[in-house]
């Protein structure tokens, strides 16, 4: 991974995410764009609980 890239990765880490909204380092658009490009993994996904459980 290049600097580049891990820069961006931090600069999209939810533990950073609102302070950086809030400071105009990152847009609304960016972050939906970002969102919008992750693939989904339902399919990988397992319960936390049984529906019994719940």
């Amino acid at each position: 991974m290049s600097l580049s890239e891990g820069l961006k990765e931090k600069v999209l880490d939810i533990r950073l995410r609102e302070k950086l909204l809030r400071e105009g380092k990152l847009t609304k658009s960016e972050l939906e764009s970002y969102l919008s490009s992750l693939p989904d993994d339902e399919g990988n996904s397992e319960p936390l609980y049984k529906e019994s459980e719940q």
